[in-house]
């Protein structure tokens, strides 16, 4: 079988390398071929391949629209039946949820990964933040007091494009009911004001220029010069991102190790939203089969959700597991912060990329980009939101 996944160097790689001969040492006659996709060229790639028939047998699976376009074209494996009852009783029924259509689960969850804002406390304590930021306000006196100690307040990868966006989905996330997102992801109608007032919060943020100098040409996760490299090499304050964000922050500092003064808070409250107070945004990563993978693609799955492995990977990846016996051992404070915020969160929401498919996704980051770019404005996010649903 062959396996995609988007960790292209240090622990992460090793993880997958190893647990597939760790698989294949447990049953004679299975062979894995693992091979490292970039994380941004991942859903292209994979688009491609599995429109051509020559998918590989196991790949990450995002979920959301994307998943949703799979299952009408054929292209998933029904796990439902296979998942061990091992597996089912550590793995909260709400993990199999993300990545479950009609009743049947297409995906085996691996991590929980929650957003929020990832923040070097050295570089904090050094700028005379001793609170982290609770509301909007506070966040813009944050990243002045920031600007005055010589440090870039927030880095941001815009270069991909996804980073920057995710700053707009927040904002959505505190400007829009849980209904009116839910609604968009079948009707696909952005008409709300929300998404509006959206668009104009971001822009007013943005207009505080609180982001690194040339954040439109940085990349997130490539390099010390990234935005994840930033915050690794202290020359930033804080960075909004999913929960895997430890694990390259890790891979990025000088020594190689998890960065020690990491730390974590949500993203903060927006004043005259309809969205409710603590709601989350972030997905839970997880792995399917292609339709015609062999039935010990299911078995690996299993094997990847089981408590042993699971611990694995959150040494291997700084994230929080999705195996509940698993999240036992997890002892960053941050982490901890993590999976205690998404816990007690009233609403989650996946990335909206992914909850509304990759044709609306596509134009929803590069509309944001836009905007950042002064290229556009809020109203033109929501037009080639609009014009890319029409083509969907």
């Amino acid at each position: 079988m062959t396996l995609w996944q988007n960790s292209t160097t240090g622990p992460g790689q090793e993880f997958w390398d190893k647990t597939a001969a760790d698989f294949e040492a447990e049953n004679p006659g299975v062979t894995i071929d693992v091979q490292s996709i970039q994380n941004e060229d991942l859903d292209g790639k994979l688009q491609t391949a599995l429109n051509s028939g020559d998918a590989p047998d196991i790949f990450l699976q995002r979920g959301g629209g994307k998943m949703q376009a799979m299952v009408a074209a054929g292209q998933l494996k029904d796990l439902t039946d296979g998942i061990s009852d091992q597996v089912k009783e550590e793995i909260p029924e709400g993990s199999f949820s993300a990545n479950t259509l009609d009743g049947k689960v297409y995906a085996m969850p691996v991590a929980v990964l929650p957003g929020g804002l990832f923040y070097s406390q050295d570089v904090f304590n050094q700028a005379g933040i001793t609170e982290t930021p609770k509301t909007i306000d506070e966040l813009v006196a944050a990243t002045e007091q920031l600007k005055g100690a010589g440090v870039a307040p927030v880095a941001l990868g815009g270069k991909d494009a996804w980073p920057a966006a995710h700053w707009y989905y927040w904002f959505a996330l505190r400007a829009c009911s849980e209904d009116t997102l839910a609604a968009a992801a079948e009707s696909k109608d952005f008409s709300d004001e929300c998404w509006i007032k959206a668009g104009e919060d971001l822009q007013a943020f943005a207009d505080t220029e609180p982001f690194n100098e040339g954040f439109l040409t940085t990349a997130a996760q490539q390099g010390a010069g990234s935005s994840a490299g930033l915050i690794a090499n202290h020359q930033a304050g804080m960075e909004l991102m999913g929960a895997w964000n430890p694990g390259v922050i890790a891979s990025l500092t000088p020594d190689q190790k998890p960065l020690p003064d990491l730390g974590w808070f949500p993203f903060p409250e927006v004043d005259g939203g309809e969205g409710e107070p603590g709601a989350i945004m972030g997905g839970v990563d997880g792995y399917s089969c292609h339709v015609n993978a062999p039935d010990e693609c299911v078995d690996f799955l299993n094997y990847i959700g089981s408590a042993d492995v699971q611990k694995e990977y959150y040494a291997a990846f700084n994230a929080p597991p999705v195996n509940t016996v698993a999240q036992e051992v997890v002892t960053e404070p941050y982490l901890q912060s993590i999976l205690e915020a998404y816990n007690a969160a009233p609403y989650v929401s996946q990335w909206l990329d992914t909850v509304y498919g990759q044709n609306v996704g596509n134009a929803l980051n590069v509309g944001v980009v836009d905007l950042l770019a002064g290229k556009g404005d809020p109203e033109s996010i929501v037009k080639a939101v609009e014009d890319a649903a029409k083509k969907a």
